[in-house]
């Protein structure tokens, strides 16, 4: 007798490792989806930050999971700890998707994709633009290398000096120096460089917030204390989906930006992870309808 929803002895596990992780929809997405298709399978959700993060990959490889997701803050500090890269991993240097291959974990980055996916569904083309992007951890990265693959024609990064600030540096140099197909120009600026970021702004198309900063526990916060800095012809992007209006969202509408929160990425790179772990397409029209009000913006 076929169950479908149910946990029984063939279920199979999907789990997502990140900190913090109660604010999460991940959980609640894909078990909907594998509901929907009759598919065995369940998604779960564990805080594990970088310290505990090694341990609780060799203990789902030790349980034989078919996969998992990494969040923040472990999309770059996992690299070490998998076996195999795929090339959205590898260029990026981010995992945001492990796929378990028969004993063999390997890493896949679907941010970028799923971020790309999310301004094309709202009627943005990156073709040809300019963009400042606020980041340099594991949300930042794959949004960096996917935009200069999809046609942007100048970057500019601003990014604290912390842990992660050699990645940007890194970013830049690959974007510039190898990768020779693509006409996209990056370049690096500290974020404490305010009257930089005030001018790469004024000069961008699109400002995107690559970073947690807006997201519970932060999110009283925005990556922007001046909201002169913003115009209304200026497109305002976030990676952060809850609260689903950050505060750097509200900041940018209230001065009629087009606003998009992080939604709509959250759910474009679960979807290509659904793939990868099911073979199978997510509904996503159905996960839209069933999870998110039809006035909300995704």
């Amino acid at each position: 007798m076929k169950s479908v929803g149910r946990i029984n002895g063939k279920t199979q596990l999907i789990g997502l490792l990140a900190t913090p992780i109660g604010h999460s929809l991940s959980p609640s997405m894909h078990n909907m989806a594998f509901k929907k298709l009759g598919l065995n399978y369940a998604y779960l959700a564990f805080e594990v930050g970088n310290d505990s993060l090694e341990d609780a990959i060799k203990g789902l490889r030790a349980l034989n999971v078919k996969g998992f997701n990494v969040s923040m803050p472990n999309k770059t500090k996992i690299l070490p700890f998998l076996d195999e890269l795929a090339d959205s991993a590898k260029f990026s240097g981010a995992v945001n998707t492990v796929v378990n291959d028969n004993g063999v974990l390997v890493g896949h980055s679907t941010d970028g994709m799923g971020y790309i996916r999310n301004l094309k569904e709202h009627g943005v083309d990156i073709t040809g633009k300019k963009m400042t992007l606020i980041g340099s951890g594991g949300a930042a990265t794959p949004i960096a290398i996917q935009a200069a693959l999809e046609g942007l024609e100048e970057l500019t990064i601003f990014a604290r000096h912390d842990e992660f600030y050699s990645k940007a540096v890194e970013n830049v140099k690959i974007i510039n120096e190898e990768m020779k197909h693509v006409s996209c120009k990056a370049k690096l600026y500290s974020l404490e460089d305010t009257d930089m970021l005030r001018e790469e702004i004024r000069t961008s198309d699109i400002l995107t917030n690559g970073t947690g900063v807006g997201m519970k526990p932060l999110e009283e916060f925005s990556i922007i204390e001046d909201i002169s800095m913003l115009r209304p012809d200026l497109i305002v992007t976030d990676v952060v989906y809850m609260p689903m209006r950050s505060k750097l969202l509200e900041q940018a509408e209230s001065i009629g930006c087009h606003t998009i929160n992080g939604i709509g990425m959250m759910i474009w790179q679960g979807a290509m992870a659904f793939e990868l772990w099911t073979g199978k397409e997510m509904p996503v029209e159905y996960i839209k309808e069933q999870m998110f009000e039809p006035s909300l913006q995704y």
